[in-house]
């Protein structure tokens, strides 16, 4: 495959602002632990089980683990469907149904709304599903 046709997808460039979206996420769990924890201990070796205490801190960091444990799928997929292509744009559809559900899912999580957060992740693997069935079809 010529590098101009992947560079024409728009999956690299939505790859591209979902790390964005991985960095704040990192960011912000980051900057409430060390709120509440101190600079010395983010700036430290972080040894020892302490961790931060606080509901929104824990919050973050839990949702930045759900990111995390999703995103190698969405990367793996885009850069695939980057090569393939996506004659029918389902594919990219896909793409955005998870990115726009990832952002949405970070203030759901952080204000500790059940229900509707959970639906918000199911619409994001729903995401993921889509660009999974256009490059096995």
């Amino acid at each position: 495959m010529e590098p101009t046709v992947i560079a024409a997808s728009p999956f690299p460039a939505l790859v591209a602002w979902s790390v964005v979206l991985l960095v704040v996420q990192i960011c912000l769990q980051g900057m409430l632990a060390t709120r509440e924890l101190g600079s010395s201990w983010n700036a430290g070796p972080r040894d020892g089980d302490k961790q931060p205490e606080g509901v929104v801190a824990g919050r973050a960091g839990r949702a930045s683990k759900n990111l995390q444990e999703t995103y190698p799928a969405f990367v793996g997929l885009a850069l695939g469907l980057a090569i393939a292509g996506d004659p029918s744009g389902w594919g990219l559809i896909g793409a955005w149904i998870w990115f726009a559900c990832r952002i949405v899912y970070v203030p759901l999580y952080l204000a500790g709304i059940p229900y509707i957060r959970s639906l918000v992740w199911l619409g994001s693997l729903a995401g993921l599903i889509v660009m999974g069935l256009v490059l096995i079809f």
